[in-house]
């Protein structure tokens, strides 16, 4: 069981003495086997600059759980905002199980997150500047449990997309010639 969460390296090592020693380096490795995505929000990385993030929880009901283990979930167009205290996320589409009967939930509803008081203090102040927002990034189980990682963000104009997108080309250019 440690075998798969560890790794060694050898490396060669040149000594004053002009001897070769080798530095056997024992690394742990992090086990990020129990995060499994949903959904990305591949649209805000394009228009918004992230200036932070957070982790939160979602309450949800048995049939949005089941209906998310599909991936029937919409995140393009959602925003959170903060109510009396608390943290809301809007325009969150998760589809209809198909298999749940009259109980099914709606899919276009007002869903709670679950942030400590500190960080829901932090986000506050930071939307109340003029320009930022919270959205939500991704969507994804950890240990179980549905997780939803916000992000405090500032839109960008058609400029610093454009730069965005050269960089990108320059990027993929010099990786080719690389290659």
């Amino acid at each position: 069981m440690l075998a798969n969460k560890c790794r060694f390296q050898i490396i060669p090592c040149i000594t004053s003495t002009k001897r070769i020693n080798f530095a056997i380096i024992f690394e742990i490795m992090a086990d990020t086997s129990t995060e499994k995505n949903i959904i990305t929000n591949r649209k805000a990385q394009h228009d918004y600059f992230i200036h932070y993030s957070y982790e939160a929880g979602i309450v949800l009901v048995g049939t949005e759980v089941k209906s998310l283990r599909l991936g029937k979930a919409a995140v393009v167009d959602s925003y959170a905002i903060i109510q009396q205290g608390e943290v809301w996320l809007l325009n969150f589409n998760i589809n209809v199980y198909d298999q749940g009967s009259y109980n099914n939930h709606d899919p276009i509803r007002k869903r709670k997150l679950l942030l400590n008081k500190s960080e829901i203090k932090k986000i506050s102040r930071a939307t109340l500047e003029k320009g930022y927002t919270l959205i939500p990034l991704r969507l994804y189980f950890k240990e179980g449990k549905v997780k939803v990682e916000l992000g405090v963000a500032s839109g960008k104009k058609k400029y610093d997309k454009r730069e965005d997108i050269a960089k990108r080309d320059l990027q993929r250019e010099t990786l080719r010639k690389f290659k």
